[in-house]
Parts: C-alpha cells; sequence; structure tokens
C-alpha cells in the first residue's frame, strides 16, 4: 500500500504526545486492526534570498498590539515541493516500544555505575538486537534506502552509510540532520568503545563530516557530530546537524548526547574511559530499561 492508501485507512484511537517546543504531535490509530503511529511536525522556513511577504501570508487575524509591537494569527501560503506545512511520519505496524516511546511520559536522571551497567544494562541490550535493528541491517547488507543514500562505504570495518535522518525534511538546508550507521556489527553504544577505536572514529567522523558538507554545500565547521546515549537503537551510528537546526528536543541536551570530539578525547586520556565511568543520562519511565532497572532494585 502506499503512504496514502496507508494513511487514509488511519483510525484514531489516542493522541500519545502534543510537543509545544517541537510543534510536533503524535496520534496513536491502527490500520486493518493493527497499532499503527502518525507523527506530524510542522515544517521549518525554508529561508530564500529573497520572500514575497504579501504572497507567504494568506491571511492574518491580530491577536493583540501594543505601541509598535503586534502578534497575530496566519495562514501561510503552501507548496508541498518547497513550504510543505507539515512532516507525516508514519511507523505501521507500531510496537509496543513505539508507542511508549511516543507517549507522554516522567523523566529521570540515571547514574549508571559500571556495575549498573555490567549487570543489568548490558544484558538488556542484548534482547534489543535481532529482529529489532533488521531495518538496520536492511540499510547495510540488503539495499534498502538506496534511493536515499549519500554514500555507503562496505568495508567491514571502516565502512558506513551516510543517509538523511528520518527527521529532515530534505528541504529545508538550516535544519539538515543526516545519520551515519557503521558497517560493522561489534559496537552497540559507547560503553563498548575504547582506546582501539580511536582510530576508526577519527575516520568515521572526518569522512562523515567532508561528504555532508561536499554533498550539501556546507562548511564542516557548521556540522555537529555527536552520539546518543542511550540510542535509540543499539547499533553504533552518529548523528550530524547543522548548527543552525532550529530545534531537536531532547536530542541535543545534556544527559542525552555526546560529542563525537569529546568521546574520542576521553579515549585518548583513558584507554578504557567508558568502561570505568560512571554515565549520568536521562531516561523515560516508558523506557523498558527503566523498567529493567527498577525491577533489578527490587530484587
Amino acid at each position: 500500500m502506499s503512504i496514502n492508501e496507508l494513511v487514509s485507512s488511519f483510525q484514531f484511537q489516542k493522541v500519545l504526545k502534543s510537543d509545544p517546543q517541537t510543534k510536533t504531535l503524535a496520534v496513536l490509530g491502527s490500520i486493518d486492526g493493527k497499532d499503527a503511529i502518525v507523527q506530524f511536525e510542522k515544517s521549518s522556513f525554508n529561508v530564500t534570498d529573497e520572500i514575497d511577504i504579501n504572497r507567504l501570508i494568506e491571511t492574518l487575524e491580530l491577536i493583540q498590539n501594543n505601541d509598535i509591537y503586534y502578534w497575530s494569527s496566519a495562514n501561510l501560503a503552501q507548496d508541498i515541493k518547497q513550504r510543505p506545512g507539515a512532516k507525516v511520519n508514519l511507523i505501521y505496524p507500531a510496537t509496543e516500544t513505539h508507542i511508549l516511546k511516543f507517549s507522554t511520559q516522567k523523566y529521570h536522571v540515571v547514574k549508571e555505575t559500571p556495575d549498573l551497567y555490567e549487570k543489568v544494562v548490558a544484558p538488556f541490550i542484548e534482547t534489543q538486537k535481532g529482529e529489532r535493528i533488521q531495518w538496520v541491517h536492511n540499510i547495510l547488507f540488503h539495499g534498502q534506502e538506496s534511493e536515499s543514500v549519500i554514500n555507503h562505504d562496505r568495508d567491514p570495518v571502516k565502512g558506513f552509510v551516510l543517509l538523511p535522518d528520518m527527521k529532515w525534511d530534505r528541504i529545508s538546508m538550516d535544519a539538515l540532520y543526516l545519520m551515519a550507521i557503521v558497517q560493522r556489527t561489534d559496537i552497540s553504544s559507547v560503553r563498548d568503545l575504547n582506546s582501539t577505536h580511536i582510530e576508526f572514529l577519527e575516520n568515521l567522523k572526518d569522512r562523515a563530516k567532508r561528504v555532508g558538507s561536499e554533498k550539501y554545500n556546507v562548511p564542516e565547521d557548521e556540522l555537529r557530530i555527536f552520539i546518543h546515549y542511550q540510542p535509540s537503537y543499539y547499533h553504533f551510528h552518529v548523528h550530524l546537524v547543522r548548527l543552525s537546526h532550529p530545534g531537536l528536543g531532547d536530542g541535543l541536551n545534556a544527559g542525552k548526547a555526546m560529542l563525537l570530539d569529546d568521546v574520542i578525547e576521553n579515549l585518548k586520556l583513558v584507554p578504557d574511559y567508558y568502561k570505568k565511568r560512571t554515565l549520568t543520562y536521562v531516561l523515560g519511565e516508558n523506557h523498558k530499561l527503566w523498567k529493567a532497572m527498577q525491577d533489578a532494585d527490587d530484587n
């Protein structure tokens, strides 16, 4: 079925989350009896050298004004190619993990000691492999999403695939967001890194930045490259985002993002830094790892 047919078959169940910061809305429903999630994200402005305000604004209604300040509601002219009103993401069939991820939840600061990692987190990570990351293997080894791939080096050690992240509308260059997924399968997260990976990480950083810069004509020093811990999936990957990105929610917050440059420098200082270090991060109550930690505390 096409995306239009799938969305037209969507049966609403409930709103999972509405985020005023990122201008996103996640809705749970079903398609042919299977759970589905539709996420709406208002598009960022695609800025050009000249903007005709009178053509851009279709209708305008004053909210209030005070002295020289006016604020109002507006309907803007839209164009699916250059000025779409929103980006719509569909997950179908959606799993329980997807539903929990996109739902409103409370968050907690976690101090993950090496002991907690070995006893709880590492065993949890193993449960998140196999079929749960099959979509990653489809990209790396089976040619899925090949029409979107910017660069694919299939070297089993140094190789990676670079492609646009699903969060990017592929229109606004200010919101440029790329993802590099490594070809090797022996690194699940930052905890697996040590000094033997320094050359690999530096090569990944330099090449991903260079390819992204050349492809989209963006200076390399305008690209921020980072990793997440905990990541959304446990196959090592890095994020490349333009510094001018208008907003990523918690994706760049302390307690989530680590600059790849900092990770490399830490490994140069202490070869097994991420084996010894207590890592502090933010974890939502809907994350299955949070439940695993609570269950471990109860035993």
